[in-house]
């Protein structure tokens, strides 16, 4: 087997972004250049290790067993380059990884902790979707992830071994609406007074699900707004632009002018957030993150 350690990062990569598209655009590479390094490295271990579909590209069992002994591999040659350079570090970097939900309202809380209990931990942090950060985590670019799951909350993804997971708490889905707006001073609305409101919701694809629009609306939703951030979101409902959804957690930080309503006539949509790292032994560093976010998130 002929492999080199920056075929092996683009392996990572790939399985992380889901395409050669998007492995191209993290690495600064072309995405030809990409393809031809994913070519190069199944010819190198003599085995197919991407199935390339109409929705992306996914490891086969050849590529997903290269990618445990990738991660390894990339650790112990990042680590050899510490050595040459004298570089070695005085503390452990923790990569987490947080659906966009969750930072607002476990990082604050969380990072002092961590500080205080485990000061030789030092935390990197970066956002996603839970399909996303559970490819992150299976690619080994990030340690432990905090995702969300809707009943019957199966496992974050199919792959094999599953991932490790530790559930923290149940929140209820909520509209946040204009506190001056059609739904000013009430504090619940009906599911069938949303069909026809401007929705304000996050991008979807084939993977990634629609994040912002009431999961039983009855008919197709009219998005009026869509983004990623957070902020932009809530501030836009607070100026009257629209509905969108959030966990009851992230009520704590809303920003003035938006008020959250429960929904009537409709079963309760139930979100279950979880920390989620390999399987296996975690290291005292991943635990002590692990063990911070439980302590701030649960009652």
């Amino acid at each position: 087997m002929d492999v080199s350690s920056a075929s092996l990062r683009v392996l990572c990569q790939i399985a992380e972004s889901g395409s050669f598209t998007a492995a191209a655009a993290q690495l600064g590479y072309t995405q030809s250049a990409v393809s031809r390094q994913a070519i190069a490295l199944e010819r190198g271990v003599g085995a197919t290790l991407f199935e390339r579909r109409t929705d992306g590209v996914r490891l086969t069992q050849p590529g997903l067993t290269l990618l445990r002994h990738a991660r390894t591999i990339l650790e112990s040659v990042d680590a050899a380059q510490r050595d040459l350079t004298d570089e070695a570090p005085r503390t452990e970097l923790v990569r987490l990884g947080l659906v966009l939900s969750a930072g607002p309202v476990i990082l604050p809380s969380a990072l002092p902790l961590i500080a205080r209990t485990a000061p030789w931990v030092r935390v990197s942090t970066r956002e996603g979707t839970t399909p996303g950060l559970a490819r992150a985590l299976r690619t080994g670019s990030i340690d432990v992830a905090v995702l969300t799951s809707r009943p019957p909350h199966r496992p974050p993804d199919g792959e094999s071994p599953r991932l490790h997971v530790t559930a923290v708490q149940d929140t209820e889905l909520l509209v946040a609406a204009s506190a001056t707006g059609t739904f000013a001073g009430r504090t619940s609305v009906h599911v069938d007074e949303l069909v026809d409101a401007p929705w304000i919701a996050s991008p979807s694809s084939n993977a990634e699900p629609l994040l912002g629009v009431w999961p039983g609306l009855p008919g197709r939703a009219h998005v009026v707004h869509s983004g990623r951030d957070w902020l932009t979101k809530l501030h836009l409902v607070a100026g009257g632009a629209g509905v969108t959804t959030i966990p009851e957690g992230l009520s704590p930080v809303l920003p003035p002018g938006v008020i959250v309503l429960r929904v009537q006539g409709a079963p309760p949509e139930i979100r279950r957030v979880f920390v989620a790292r390999l399987p296996g032994t975690a290291t005292p560093a991943v635990t002590a993150v692990t063990e911070a976010i439980i302590s701030t998130t649960r009652p």
